[in-house]
Order: C-alpha cells, then sequence, then structure tokens
C-alpha cells in the first residue's frame, strides 16, 4: 500500500509539473540523496527577489535543470536560486541533514515550503558566525525536518563573491557521521604530513642553518594555512566569530603561500647566481603578491582574488619552466624539484578548474590539491636531502682536483664542520632537554621525574635521610576547562607549576608534572611535620590567589597527599607514589582543598 501511495504521489507531481526535476525519494533504503539530479535553478541578477516569488516562478515551471547537471558555476555576479522537492517514505526518519559541500559561499538561504503552506526559513554562510549553522561543521548545514509521505519544497538561495559552488546533499545523521569520519582521517593524514615536515626541517634548519630548509618551512606553513582557509578549518576553529576575517584570510593567505612558494624556489634553484634574469621575475611576482595581499584588507574580496588565482597558472608554468632550464644546464636537485612541481600544479590546476566552472566536483577535484600538495612536500623534503647530498659531494670533489691547496681547503672545511657539529650538539642537547621537561609547564616530565627519584631515595638512603613526598591534584579542573575552555586550563596548569617551583624550590625540592592536572614533588630530608606545614602552606598559597586569563579571574585549589619516605624501609619508588596516590584520594575524599598524609607519615 505505501509503494502505491509514494507511486502516485510522484505520478501526480510529474502530471502537474511537466518541466520540473523529479523529487527526491527517501525511504529506508536511502542513507544520502545528492540532489543535484534533483535541482532547478533560476538567476536573479540584482538578487532583490523574495522566496515568495521564486516559489511562485517554480511552481509555473521557469526553473531551469542545472547546466550539464553540474552545480558549479564560476565567479557570478548576484544571486542563484535553487529548487527541488522531497518526498520521505521512511517510517522511522523524519530528521536529515542537508550539507553544502563547499565552506567559502557568503550567503547561504534555506526555505521548506511544507504541504499546508508554512515556509521555514534558516540561513549560513561565511557571512554569519559560525555558530549560526546547524551543526558545528566546516561546510554549511541545515536540519530538516520532513513529515512522513509528504511532499516538501526546498528553496535554496547563494550569493557569494567567491566561486559559486552549489554541491547539496541530504544525509542521515548515521550517514553523515561515516563520511564526517572518513573525511576528517584524510584531513588529519594531510595535515598531519605537513606538520611531520614543518617539525623535520625546523630541526635541521637549526642544526644546519641552511636558508632553503627556513623556505621551505614557510612554504609548509603558507600552504597549510590557505589550505585550513579552503577548507573551511580556519572559520570553525580560528576565528569562529569573525565573518570578517573569515572573508578576508582567504586573499590574504593566498598571497602568504604564493610568497613563500616563489621565495623558496628562488633560494632552492638559486636564481640570484644562476639565472639572474629569472631570479628578478621572481622578485616582481613576489612584490605582486605582496601588493595583493596588502590591498585584500582595503578592496573588494572578487577584485583581489580574481588577478591571484588567474596568476597561479602562469606563476606555476613559469617555476616549472625554471626547473626545467635548471635541469638542463645540469643542476642535479632540479630532477626532484620539477616532479614535486608538477605533483602540485596538476592539483591545483584540478582544483582551479572547478573554481571557474571548468570541471565538474568529484573526489580528485575536490581533493586533488591537498594529494599533489602533499606530494609535492614530501618530494620537496627529498629534494632538499638531495641538494645537500650534492653540495656535500662537491666539496669533497674540490677537495680532491686541488690538491695543491689541500691544506688551506682541509681547515677551512674542518672549520666549518666543527661549527656546524657544535650546532648538532646544541640541537640534539635541546632535544634532550625537551624530552625531560613537560612542554606546558616546564616542570620535569613524569618518566624523568622517575630516575630523579630513584637517584634520590639512593642519597637518601647514604646519608640516612628522609624524603617527603607530595602528590598535588587541582580540583574540578574539568570544570574550569568547560567553564573557561582548555586554553585557560593550561594557563592554570602553567600558573600551578610556577607555584610549585616558588614554594618548594628552596627546600631543594624535584617537582614535576606527573599527568593531566596532577603534579608530584619529592622534598630531601622532610620529617612528617615539616612535609605537613609546607604542605598546608602550598595549599593555601594555590587557593589564595585568582589564576588571571584573558579578563577572568579563576579561583582554583588542590588536595595534596603526604607521604614521608623513611630510610631502611625497602619501599621502592612505586610503592612511595602509591601510599602518596593513597592519601591524595583520601584528600579528595574528605572534600578536597585539603591536605592528608599517609598513615605512617610521624614513624
Amino acid at each position: 500500500m505505501r509503494l502505491i501511495t509514494v507511486f502516485l504521489a510522484l505520478l501526480l507531481a510529474a502530471v502537474a509539473s511537466p518541466a520540473r526535476a523529479q523529487p527526491a525519494l527517501l525511504d529506508e533504503h536511502t542513507d544520502l540523496v545528492r540532489l543535484t539530479p534533483h535541482l532547478g535553478y533560476a538567476v536573479d541578477p540584482d538578487g532583490r527577489a523574495d522566496a515568495a516569488a521564486m516559489f511562485a516562478r517554480a511552481g509555473r515551471g521557469e526553473f531551469q535543470p542545472l547546466p550539464d547537471g553540474s552545480s558549479t558555476f564560476g565567479f557570478t555576479d548576484g544571486a542563484y536560486w535553487f529548487h527541488a522537492e522531497l518526498f520521505n517514505s521512511h517510517a522511522d526518519l523524519k530528521r536529515w541533514l542537508l550539507v553544502l559541500h563547499y565552506p567559502l559561499l557568503d550567503n547561504v538561504d534555506l526555505y521548506l515550503r511544507y504541504p499546508n503552506g508554512r515556509v521555514e526559513h534558516m540561513a549560513s554562510g561565511d557571512s554569519l558566525p559560525f555558530s549560526a549553522r546547524s551543526i558545528r561543521y566546516r561546510h554549511p548545514n541545515f536540519w530538516l525536518d520532513l513529515p512522513q509521505r509528504s511532499r516538501v519544497e526546498v528553496m535554496v538561495r547563494v550569493s557569494s563573491r567567491s566561486s559559486l559552488q552549489v554541491p547539496l546533499v541530504l544525509y542521515t545523521p548515521t550517514a553523515f557521521a561515516e563520511m564526517e569520519r572518513d573525511s576528517q582521517f584524510g584531513i588529519g593524514l594531510f595535515y598531519g604530513i605537513l606538520v611531520a615536515l614543518f617539525f623535520y626541517n625546523l630541526v635541521l634548519w637549526m642544526s644546519l642553518r641552511d636558508a632553503s630548509h627556513f623556505w621551505y618551512m614557510f612554504h609548509v606553513a603558507g600552504f597549510g594555512l590557505v589550505m585550513l582557509c579552503l577548507n573551511g578549518l580556519s572559520f570553525e576553529y580560528l576565528w569562529p566569530n569573525s565573518p570578517w576575517l573569515a572573508n578576508h584570510s582567504i586573499p590574504l593567505s593566498m598571497a602568504i603561500s604564493q610568497i613563500a612558494m616563489h621565495q623558496f624556489c628562488r633560494v632552492f634553484l638559486e636564481l640570484r647566481d644562476r639565472l639572474p634574469w629569472a631570479n628578478r621575475i621572481s622578485l616582481a611576482i613576489i612584490a605582486f603578491y605582496a601588493l595583493m595581499g596588502l590591498g585584500s584588507l582595503v578592496l573588494e574580496y572578487r577584485t583581489v582574488v580574481l588577478p591571484m588565482t588567474l596568476a597561479v597558472f602562469p606563476g606555476a608554468m613559469f617555476i616549472l619552466a625554471l626547473a626545467v632550464i635548471s635541469l638542463r644546464r645540469g643542476y642535479a636537485p632540479a630532477k626532484i624539484f620539477l616532479m614535486a612541481w608538477g605533483s602540485l600544479l596538476l592539483g591545483t590546476a584540478l582544483y582551479a578548474s572547478v573554481s571557474f566552472g571548468l570541471l565538474q566536483k568529484n573526489f580528485f577535484t575536490e581533493y586533488g590539491i591537498q594529494i599533489g600538495s602533499a606530494l609535492e612536500m614530501i618530494l620537496l623534503s627529498f629534494a632538499l636531502a638531495y641538494r645537500y647530498a650534492r653540495l656535500r659531494s662537491e666539496n669533497e670533489t674540490l677537495v680532491r682536483e686541488h690538491n695543491e691547496q689541500l691544506e688551506r681547503h682541509v681547515a677551512r672545511r674542518t672549520s666549518e664542520l666543527s661549527t656546524a657539529l657544535e650546532q648538532l650538539a646544541e640541537a640534539n642537547q635541546r632535544l634532550r632537554e625537551s624530552n625531560r621537561r613537560d612542554a606546558l609547564t616546564g616542570l620535569f616530565n613524569r618518566r624523568h621525574f622517575r630516575d630523579v627519584f630513584e637517584h634520590q631515595m639512593h642519597h637518601a638512603a647514604e646519608h640516612r635521610q628522609a624524603l617527603g613526598v607530595l602528590l598535588i591534584d587541582l580540583d574540578h579542573f574539568k570544570r574550569v576547562n568547560d567553564t573557561y575552555g582548555h586554553l585557560a586550563g593550561d594557563e592554570c596548569l602553567r600558573w600551578l607549576g610556577r607555584c610549585l617551583g616558588d614554594t618548594l624550590s628552596v627546600h631543594g625540592a624535584v617537582t614535576a608534572r606527573f599527568g593531566g592536572e596532577e603534579f608530584v614533588a619529592v622534598i630531601p630530608d622532610m620529617h612528617g611535620d615539616r612535609l605537613l606545614h609546607l604542605a598546608e602552606q602550598l595549599r593555601v598559597r594555590i587557593c589564595s590567589e585568582p589564576v588571571r586569563y584573558a579578563g577572568n579571574n579563576i579561583g582554583i585549589s588542590a588536595s595534596i597527599g603526604a607521604f614521608v619516605l623513611h630510610p631502611g624501609t625497602g619501599i621502592g619508588v612505586d610503592e612511595a607514589l602509591h601510599r602518596a596516590d593513597d592519601a591524595l584520594y583520601a584528600a579528595k575524599d574528605r572534600g578536597r582543598n585539603c591536605v592528608h598524609a599517609a598513615e605512617d607519615i610521624t614513624t
């Protein structure tokens, strides 16, 4: 009976409006529906038409099918209206999520007209704060309540200064969660590659002080920034309450990315020495993007985005030509550079072609720039390593070919090598120190603390001294994070680290961040009454002064467990920490913000 009802409804819709696209049928076998085949569209050149007028036009069959079945229109003026009909025959599901899979649209208005004539309106896009969206997601989205076995009309109005792309997809909540899981994995993998390459070359630059590694890091950071903006992640995570930044960050990040890219190419290909004329052109291109970046702060969006987008192709082809010329002139590192640049150029060409409406949106055109850029970054890292190896080989050959100047060259190279080794040793020392320290508080980390604790125990046993152990835990730390945000929580942890240092360092204490909001301190030559007094002094210091962050005074308190490790008891590190931990939990059971001692602290 249900199938007959659905069939009759669709038949009546087709007879009543033969010019319209077929309604989208939602049933138990449907997880997602791409609305492109079901859409009709109309252009509002001056952008002044209202929803009632457009519903009337759709009812008269004045909406046209999408050109070539594509929802990509390139850079356009005015407003575009899209109309579709939905028929929900799903027995259990009434709520669906409509997602517009393009994050750079300024204004997106959704109108739902129900069979009883009621019209519901929702709005999204970069011109509104991020919180206006139905769910926290980088693409504009709307919750749709679709009554069962009823036909609902959907009207979407889109206007934007960026490229107009309107890939509308309707999801069940489960289907959206699965899609987003896969999408987040791919995005995380891409940015993970960029972050890994950035820090890997940061270490190399700090060790070698080679300018090419520095500009490579600049290139990675600039490209990562522009991808954050193009993917809508910067609006979601960096400035969700600033539509102005959401729009102006696109041309600004494009300018930064292109400046970084051309500067890296100048240094890597050694244009100043090898191709002076090309070096002057590269500097002119960098100046152009610098002016466009500054102009993006005051000029209209499309005025700067269109020239920069159009300049990407000739700029990329120019760099490609330089790589070919350098390779033909015997510069071997240009071979890998050429492969890397070809990958990026292909991915960028696919993405830009969609922006201008030359190609349809699919997996390869949507994510081609991420795939191509990831390959480019990896290959460029190999190219830098090859370039460094080649330079080292050339130096060795130069020494062999100039035997008459061997002593002078060896002395010079030895000096340079010594400097490099000293820099590498300094970098390794900094890395070792960073491995011992907690990055947030600067205190020792848990792993290094155990080594220090064991050393303190041996020293105390030799000198027949007691060791005081304190475990400190911030009370209700989750409430601080939930109320003021994780950055405020981080400031509270840093403040507590400074408080521990100020209070306990005069007693020769070793302090460490034990994990999360828990800290530990070991104090030499400390007996029960002194330890309790010192712990109480620390507790009062913690709760007496609020943490100041972003204009807020955040009051915090701590629970402290105390234990005295006497010499000759045979208690090890784990047992001592366990007893202090038991005392800490007893302090929490007593109501928090207090000091509790282990039972045998005074024995």
